[in-house]
């Protein structure tokens, strides 16, 4: 680790070095701290209490004494605790064992001591946290309307199991704060999810006697549904309801067929409009041309929550019904109605079918209100005002005092360190915390600016480029937009056809440029390539001497990578949206996915069924568009990156289907 020896004394800002051992200390504990995350992974509480004395004096010690602490929290005592808090005050890791230990008071019901601690609290990001503390202030009698609405928010938007907000939830239906069929709306959220716990957990808060019932309608719906006549009261209408949500799931078909043909004229027009949206929902999901009709059953749009209708106006795209897109959009929640997805839509909403000047003008207002150079539908709702995208102006130099600051900075210099020792992970987090919530409302956007040079400069690409889109009164978009391995990307890339702001695009979607970036899936490198396209690839452009692990060296990954993407583009008729999903999804699911009407490829982008998949394209283009910018110094337009999208000629040849 000859690397970390150099770069220490730079990443050690005066404020931190005074406090840590000398250099040689230093690289003597790394072995320790890496030693130290394995056996906090392994939860070996005895391994991190012997090697805990080897870390003393290390830039990293707060990790190594976080993890020892954190492995035995259930047994600590608060003076432990206190004491942890005080050695590392100031630290993410202080802030970290507080978030740990005020679940732990939550769960614990000990709320004296969870109000002191929660007055220090910093972060204040973790839903379940806040959803304790909005609890305590309804016991003290300072509950509001507001913190009941956020703690349903918070619950309904936790896909997994969690005590906090469920807790606070049940308080609050105790207290009459809220009704029924908001613990109700819990469950069905999660039966769609298939979070069968939380399900039951919502239930036991409702109807704490149905327990029994419960598992049969969410376990065997089929046979639920079929094997009874009627649902008399609330309890067993949402039992049917929670069955019938199991079903659409993975029939939505079956699900209409059996609220159309039995159980709609048992159910509230509430629970069939929620049901209706549902089906219209995954039908849509599923590209299905039954979608609008599903939806078309749902008598109040109010019924419906913000992902049902923002799929309603997804099919009311494809079919090209701007009247529903427009109604859809309006009925969103107010929150809803300001995602600038739905401000664009809304704004081709209005441009649709012979518009007036009203029209014209309510388009011009909401395309405004978003228009930009970053995004996706910042870039379209600019291009809608007639301008293309150019470079923004770069900002002022920073300061040598600037410099300074950030060099100086404790969090900034712990977070590199730990990346650079392989501790990326930790290492992120405690980059993050420095820049977004040590202090409220984060750094200020100089401050970010000198952040996110210090980590370009020590080429730490991702930190570089999250760290500087934060910054709101000025982009630098040679921090945003980094080429590094220019001239590989860039002669590869010219070299079998490829755009090279392409390339880029995706390489900043996909790894953020780390080098040694790996995927839950497998994928490895710059370009994120899977084994087994790399082996296919690597055979189909003749390089014969490839062996897997070929595909950590830059210039193989970047040959492989480029050569995918070519064939990929080539066989989707050089349709960039296309060719991006491809990569990210396997081409087998946009060959299906482009089939139907030939639509404007924003179109189809906004309809691609993964969310994942969804982003990724966009992004991809996105990106693309501010690259070429960049490299040619000509504006530029997303729109004609995008074109169009619809089946294949029939006339042209078979793609290559061997295509992985």
């Amino acid at each position: 680790m000859q690397w970390l020896k150099i770069l220490t004394p730079l990443l050690l800002g005066a404020s931190l070095a005074s406090t840590v051992a000398p250099v040689s200390a230093q690289t003597r504990g790394d072995d320790v701290l890496l030693e130290m995350q394995k056996a906090f992974r392994q939860k070996d509480k005895q391994k991190l209490t012997a090697l805990l004395p080897g870390a003393r004096g290390h830039v990293l010690e707060p990790w190594a004494a976080y993890w020892e602490l954190k492995a035995r929290i259930e047994e600590a005592t608060q003076d432990e605790v206190d004491a942890f808090l005080q050695r590392y005050a100031g630290s993410y890791q202080e802030d970290r064992l507080r978030n740990d230990w005020l679940l732990l008071l939550g769960q614990r019901r000990d709320w004296e001591r969870f109000m002191d601690m929660h007055f220090k609290f910093r972060m204040r990001d973790d839903k379940e946290v806040q959803c304790y503390a909005l609890n305590v202030d309804q016991m003290l009698g300072k509950a509001t309307e507001e913190g009941a609405e956020l703690i349903l928010r918070n619950w309904y938007g936790q896909r997994e199991l969690d005590d906090g907000c469920a807790y606070a939830a049940s308080e609050l239906y105790a207290n009459k704060k809220i009704k029924a069929n908001d613990v109700w709306r819990k469950a069905r959220l999660a039966a769609e999810a298939n979070r069968l716990r939380a399900v039951a957990k919502a239930v036991q808060i409702v109807a704490p006697e149905a327990a029994g019932g419960l598992r049969e309608a969410i376990d065997s719906p089929t046979k639920y549904l079929t094997g009874r006549a009627t649902a008399r009261g609330k309890m067993k209408q949402e039992f049917i309801v929670l069955a019938l949500i199991r079903m659409a799931m993975s029939d939505p078909a079956q699900a209409a067929n059996m609220l159309d043909n039995k159980w709609g004229v048992q159910l509230s027009a509430e629970e069939r409009n929620w049901l209706w949206g549902l089906i219209g929902k995954q039908a849509a999901n599923s590209l299905s041309p039954d979608a609008l009709g599903y939806f078309n059953n749902v008598t109040r749009d109010a019924d419906l929550n913000d992902d049902m209708l923002g799929w309603r106006v997804r099919a009311a795209m494809r079919a090209g019904q701007w009247k529903v897109v427009s109604r859809s959009i309006d009925a969103m929640s107010a929150m809803g109605r300001t995602d600038p997805t739905w401000v664009y839509w809304r704004g081709r909403a209005y441009l649709s079918n012979r518009p007036g000047d009203e029209d014209k003008a309510n388009a011009k207002r909401l395309f405004e209100s978003i228009a930009g150079t970053s995004s996706f539908y910042e870039q379209l709702a600019r291009e809608e005002l007639g301008q293309k995208l150019t470079t923004p102006p770069a900002p002022s130099p920073l300061t040598p005092e600037e410099i300074a600051g950030a060099r100086a900075n404790p969090g900034l210099n712990r977070g590199l360190y730990a990346i650079l020792l392989g501790l990326r992970s930790e290492g992120v987090r405690e980059w993050n915390y420095a820049t977004n919530l040590h202090n409220p409302g984060g750094l200020n956007d100089r401050e970010l600016l000198a952040a996110a040079d210090l980590a370009c400069k020590q080429e730490i690409w991702d930190r570089c480029i999250n760290t500087s889109e934060r910054t709101k009164s000025f982009i630098d978009a040679t921090q945003r937009f980094p080429m590094p391995f220019r001239s590989s990307v860039v002669d590869h890339s010219k070299g079998i056809g490829l755009d090279p702001a392409y390339v880029y695009g995706l390489i900043r979607q996909e790894s953020r440029f780390i080098m040694d970036a790996r995927s839950h899936v497998g994928a490895s490198g710059l370009m994120q390539v899977m084994p087994a396209t790399a082996k296919w690839t690597a055979r189909k452009i003749g390089m014969t001497d490839f062996t897997p692990d070929m595909i950590y060296d830059r210039e193989t990954n970047i040959t492989i990578g480029t050569a995918y993407l070519k064939l990929a583009l080539d066989d989707f008729d050089g349709s960039m949206a296309l060719a991006a999903a491809a990569y990210n999804a396997g081409p087998g699911r946009p060959r299906n996915w482009r089939n139907g009407p030939v639509i404007d490829a924003a179109i189809w982008a906004e309809n691609v069924p993964f969310t994942e998949t969804r982003t990724y394209v966009k992004n991809v283009l996105a990106n693309t568009t501010n690259y070429a910018a960049i490299l040619t110094g000509q504006p530029q337009s997303i729109k004609s990156r995008l074109g169009t999208v619809g089946p294949r000629n029939a006339a042209e040849p078979e793609p290559n289907k061997d295509l992985p």
